[in-house]
């Protein structure tokens, strides 16, 4: 029998896990320590560690895989086969050395496009038309090892990076189980990535999060879908923070500065961007109030109207 150790946190890697231990059984689930969560701090563990759990799995939940304690860990399981998707640490060369059929992950882009640790928010915010998942060989350079197999989608216009995350969770579980085959029987073929091409998505920093209405609308567009439902962009109106959840582009223009309130639409309220077209504004939230419909918002905030989003505040 195979033994495997899975390493993985958020929900991206849930149906991975699920199908991996399904079809082959996991020895061992490797997961992020519980985080305190929400506004009372609860401590809560990761949804890698919920489903583990449940599985009856075996859970270690490191802060750092770089200690002797974690490497002899590993070592105690003695595994065939390492696997990784969206663990969040680096593992040191010693720990992969240990997996005799190798460390394999499942990345979330198709590389060597997005290395890095959001390489979806990061396609969205580019503008990407296409994505996908890689299963690679690790190596101690950041996603930079052998593609052994990879799987392309579509990015449509309706996408977010919460539906990005559902979408490549799953094309992530059935091509990991349509490559597992040949890997354990080491029939499996691999290519070295080119370097040259590669691009990289570090994760998101707080400054990503504002949300620039001077930029061209399908630029702005990107941006906003790009962060939703987490961490959620934002900018400002009479000087308070305002998150904006959802977007829709229009045809429509106007002539005023950009970042300018023009008026109510069906669903929201409208937005001047750079290039002059209108962005409509479908679910915002003030800060200290409930997230709501924009047209709601709009409705109840009319003397907003005329106002332009994104001047200075200190939080």
């Amino acid at each position: 029998m195979t033994k495997i150790i899975f390493m993985g946190t958020p929900d991206f890697s849930v149906p991975i896990l699920k199908e991996v231990h399904k079809k082959y059984g996991v020895d061992l689930v490797i997961t992020q320590p519980a985080r305190p969560v929400g506004r009372k701090k609860v401590m809560t563990d990761p949804p890698v560690a919920v489903l583990a759990k449940l599985l009856g799995i075996e859970v270690y939940q490191p802060e750092s895989m770089t200690t002797d304690e974690a490497y002899d860990k590993v070592k105690e399981i003695s595994p065939d086969l390492l696997i990784t998707a969206a663990f969040g640490q680096i593992l040191p060369k010693r720990v992969l050395d240990l997996a005799k059929l190798g460390a394999i992950n499942v990345h979330a882009s198709l590389l060597p496009k997005h290395r890095g640790g959001a390489p979806i928010h990061r396609a969205l915010i580019n503008g990407d038309d296409k994505t996908g998942v890689t299963i690679m060989y690790m190596e101690e350079k950041l996603d930079a090892g052998n593609i052994i197999s990879s799987a392309e989608i579509e990015i449509k216009d309706d996408d977010n990076t919460g539906s990005l995350f559902t979408k490549l969770s799953q094309l992530g579980a059935k091509l990991l189980d349509e490559t597992m085959p040949k890997i354990i029987a080491g029939e499996n073929d691999s290519i070295k990535q080119d370097d040259q091409e590669a691009t990289f998505s570090p994760n998101i920093s707080k400054s990503d999060e504002v949300i620039d209405f001077t930029l061209p609308v399908r630029d702005v567009f990107n941006h906003i879908r790009g962060l939703s439902p987490w961490p959620v962009g934002h900018t400002t109106v009479d000087g308070k923070r305002l998150k904006i959840f959802s977007a829709k582009l229009t045809d429509d223009k106007s002539e005023a500065a950009a970042g300018t309130i023009v008026g109510k639409t069906e669903d929201g309220f409208s937005v001047v961007t750079g290039d002059g077209y209108l962005i409509n504004l479908t679910e915002v939230q003030l800060s200290g109030k409930k997230k709501s419909d924009a047209k709601n918002f709009i409705s109840n905030n009319s003397h907003l109207i005329g106002e332009r989003l994104g001047a200075h505040y200190d939080s």
